[in-house]
Parts: structure tokens; sequence; C-alpha cells
């Protein structure tokens, strides 16, 4: 019997008004949502980004989250993430409070350094500030949480005996993620500070190393258990490998050149003391497809027999991960393609993790 994983959902918009409007991808996404409870997916995730295509249709996840929040009654809601370079800590906190309090104590908040070049730009942020915002603005927001009556004189930051409202639900507050994308870096300071990490599947050995070395900094300082790590994969279940294929395969490739295309920059010159190698991250990226994905076990696709084979193999490759979050209605893939997908994702193949 493999180790057990939780599995939820994340929705993380990959379309522009040309292919499919706001309305329509939000409304879909939370019709997807009515079904969660029954089906025994656990959380929910959404992500922040500006702009582009690629995740331009959530510049605020508290606000997906807050009408999620309405129509499950058992999912936790985990910002996958807030981007603190982008945002004034005094009003993450306060978002973060309010979204406690409406899902009754069921918020859990991921931060994330952003990445983005264009991004940076329209907001006039210095990617060389990219580590020392983040680190602030997380550290800022702790405290507000944590604290009352709280005073910060920070680089970028600075306020006089704050008290942010609402106070969390949660004591002392809700759980902290940290979104790591490739630099060690990351992940070593969410184990060392106690944080569950998020990560997306690179080559599996790769993952396997960054995860070792969360688990490794984790344990050093102390803290108990191993931590906690999520997951993101594309997930296409169809009782039918070739039909899979069919749904999956243009929507994947879409995806993925539509982030290739939204961080082209790093490519093109653009470079920075903050994101060393991305110029190579990113390259390598542009020759991923949707074969390669499925090869390495980044992405789910295929009969329930097939997707329990790569979830168990990508567990072994990587020294095992505890939350599963699944992208289902990935770029064009339609809400009934989607929702079957979830059903038999369900039916076949949580039981044997679980």
């Amino acid at each position: 019997m493999a180790g057990r994983i939780d599995f939820g959902l994340q929705f993380f918009p990959d379309v522009g008004p040309d292919i499919q409007s706001a309305r329509d991808y939000w409304g879909e996404a939370l019709r997807l949502v009515d079904h969660m409870d029954a089906l025994g997916y656990t959380n929910l995730r959404t992500v922040e980004h500006y702009f582009l295509p690629y995740g331009g249709y959530s510049p605020n996840p508290h606000l997906f989250l807050s009408a999620a929040s309405m129509r499950t009654r058992k999912a936790r809601f985990i910002t996958g993430a807030v981007l603190p370079a982008f945002n004034h800590p005094l009003k993450i906190a306060g978002e973060i409070g309010m979204m406690d309090a409406i899902t009754g104590g069921r918020m859990e908040c991921g931060f994330a350094r952003a990445f983005l070049p264009h991004e940076f730009e329209n907001f006039k942020v210095s990617l060389d500030e990219s580590r020392a915002r983040f680190e602030e603005g997380m550290e800022i927001v702790r405290r507000l949480l944590e604290e009352e009556d709280v005073s910060y004189d920070g680089r970028f930051h600075s306020f006089e005996h704050v008290t942010s409202l609402p106070r969390p639900t949660q004591k002392p507050r809700p759980p902290f993620w940290i979104a790591a994308f490739a630099t060690p870096e990351s992940f070593v300071n969410a184990g060392r500070a106690g944080h569950k990490v998020m990560a997306i599947p690179l080559a599996g050995g790769k993952m396997k190393e960054l995860l070792a070395l969360y688990r490794e900094a984790w344990q050093e300082a102390g803290h108990p258990g191993r931590g906690e790590v999520m997951l993101a994969f594309h997930m296409l279940c169809h009782e039918n490998a070739e039909r899979a294929a069919e749904i999956a395969r243009q929507p994947m490739n879409r995806y993925l050149k539509s982030l290739v295309d939204a961080a082209s920059h790093w490519t093109g010159g653009t470079t920075s003391k903050d994101y060393p190698g991305y110029d190579k991250i990113i390259a390598g990226l542009a020759e991923e497809s949707f074969d390669s994905q499925v090869e390495k076990g980044a992405a789910w696709v295929g009969t329930p027999e097939a997707v329990r084979q790569r979830i168990a193999d990508y567990q072994d490759l990587t020294g095992g991960f505890e939350v599963a979050s699944l992208q289902v209605n990935f770029n064009t893939v339609s809400y009934e393609e989607a929702l079957a997908s979830m059903r038999l994702f369900s039916q076949e193949v949580m039981p044997h993790f679980q």
C-alpha cells in the first residue's frame, strides 16, 4: 500500500478573453467546487498572477476562495500563493483574518516570491528586491496575525502600534505555506522556519533532492514530524487511455507554452541575483511537452490503473509527499471533461492512497 496522500484542486486560469470569459471560467470552477465534498477532495487553491493569460484572471486569490467557501463545508482553502512583493503586508494580514473568519477557520496562507519579470516591471518593483520584500512581508504578516499593537521599521514598510483586524479564527494563526520552485535555499528556509512547502514537480531526481533538503532543515530546526509537502499536477483520468491523452494533450501543450511565453524575459536577457539560473530553467521548460510531462510523472493522465502507477512511482522517486494539488480544468479542458475525470479519480484512484 502506498503512502497516504490528501488530494485537492488547484484552479489556475490559463485563458484570456479571446478563449473564455472570466465569468465563464470562474463559474465553471465554482461548479466543480460543488462536487468536492462528495468526491473527497480536501483542499482548494488558486494563484496570484497578473496581466497575461497565464494566471491573469486571478489577481486576488482570496476573492475566489471566499466564494468557494460557500460551496463546500469540509475543504480547506489555500492561497497558492499571495505575493508580498506586490501587496502591502497590512492589507494581506487583514484579508487573511477576514478569510479565516468567513471560512470558519479553514484558511491556510501560501506565500511566494513571484518570478515573472513583466509583473515586477508593471508594479515598478526591482527583481533584485524580490527575496528581501518576500522575507520582510512574510515576517510582518506573521507578527500582525500572532501579535497585537505591532510596530515595525523595515527596509520597505514601517508603521507603529497597529492591531490587525479581524483577528485570526485559528490560534495563533492559520498555517503558512511557502511556494518553492527550483532554488534550494527556498526549500531549506521553509523547513527551518517550520512552514509547509508547495512546489511544482521538476525532473524527479531534482525534486527528490530539494524535498530532502526541506525535510532535513525541518528536523534540524527541532520541529516535530517531517513537515508537509504539496506538489501540483495536471490530472486527466479516463477509462480509455487514448481518449485521456486526446483530451489533455493540446491543453497541456498550450499551458506549457503560455508559461514559457509569460517568463520569456528570462531567456531574452533579463537577469537577477535573486533568480540565479532562471534563464536555463525557462529554456528547459520550453523543451517540455505533454509527452515529457507524462513520462516524468509530472502530469497524471490515463486510465485509473495507469494513474495509480504514476502516483506510486512518483512517490518512490521523490521520497513521498503529503498533498497533491490537481489542475483538472487546465487551459481549455471543459467542465464536463474535468468533472468526469474528478469522479473517476475519486472512485478508482484515491482509495489506494488513503
